[in-house]
């Protein structure tokens, strides 16, 4: 699963994912079963379906539900459910694009701002699906997402974060960007700005070649530059797309190490379908504990947790 191993993320749907499609899918008896879960408030019938079926055919029990019974699905299970549980199954029934939406709105929301979690969705997705993420963002909050990210950052961190909100590919010369990451460190003071460009246009092939010539040029490594020459929040948003760059399944790994539960709960709903694999291989490499065993022995007591593992390793394919 070492991503070095694929040429390309744009691979047949689902390859890297551990959620697939049920195969024996038939929404009509899904929606019978699920009515009748939340009239009994029967939470373990409602994870068992709503955590083993893809997206797709959740958006298919969605509009089945409310044409069958002429109510809404969101509607009932916040009447049956509470708790991180009810948050957990209501964002399960988020098409991809407004669950992404949907965690933006949170990291800039209340008293503060969830920086990672920003730079974390930033960083880990195409300019193409940040496009259409501001996209379904507006159209759900009647906001603009870069007018709120401007509203919400300052700074440098502001410049990168609305950089990689606009990220686009531009060519470059290889030693010419090493020079200038390079030359950027040396002053009393290091200058963000040659990053925030370069590492915010540059395909991925090329920024990897970038930093590892970087590294056997300046004898350390590209993120240890970054922790000693910066600080406060650019420090924070280049470490975290240093490390995204050279490999995003080892980022996110180190993210669900935490075991915080929006942490985990997070990334794992939003790469199920995706890459969660790649990323599952990351965290044994990294821990040495298979991600479904760290999970299960460490959250017995919690639901949230046992229902999104549960969700996240449906498809049988072993415990790795």
């Amino acid at each position: 699963m070492d991503p070095d191993y694929f040429k390309s993320y744009e691979m047949c749907w689902g390859t890297l994912g551990t959620v697939r499609p049920f195969s024996n899918f038939h929404p009509d008896r899904d929606v019978a079963e699920i009515q009748e879960a939340l009239e009994k408030k029967d939470a373990v019938t409602l994870v068992r379906i709503l955590t083993n079926r893809s997206n797709d055919q959740r958006q298919v029990i969605t509009s089945t539900f409310e044409e069958i019974t002429h109510k809404d699905l969101v509607g009932g299970l916040k009447k049956a459910l509470s708790g991180d549980l009810e948050v957990l199954l209501l964002e399960l029934l988020m098409p991809p694009l407004q669950y992404e939406a949907h965690r933006l709105q949170q990291a800039m929301s209340g008293l503060g701002t969830d920086e990672e979690t920003l730079m974390e969705i930033l960083c880990t997705r195409s300019g193409k699906q940040l496009q259409e993420i501001s996209a379904t963002y507006k159209q759900l909050y009647k906001k603009d997402l870069e007018k709120e990210m401007k509203g919400e950052t300052s700074g440098d961190f502001a410049k990168l974060v609305l950089a990689l909100l606009n990220k686009e590919n531009v060519a470059g010369v290889v030693q010419r960007d090493i020079e200038s990451l390079s030359a950027s460190l040396n002053g009393k003071k290091a200058d963000a700005g040659p990053w925030i460009d370069i590492l915010t246009s540059r395909d991925s092939d090329h920024l990897n070649k970038v930093l590892m010539g970087l590294e056997l040029e300046s004898g350390q490594m590209a993120v240890e530059a970054v922790e000693k020459r910066f600080s406060g929040d650019i420090r924070l948003g280049l470490k975290v797309l240093v490390q995204c760059i050279q490999n995003p399944d080892v980022y996110l790994a180190k993210r669900i190490t935490t075991m915080k539960t929006s942490m985990v709960q997070g990334i794992m709903v939003s790469h199920a379908e995706d890459d969660l694999l790649c990323i599952r291989a990351a965290y044994i490499k990294l821990t040495g504990t298979s991600l479904y065993t760290a999970l299960q022995v460490g959250h017995t007591h919690n639901i949230v947790i046992n229902t999104t593992y549960t969700y996240c390793f449906n498809s049988s394919r072993g415990k790795a």
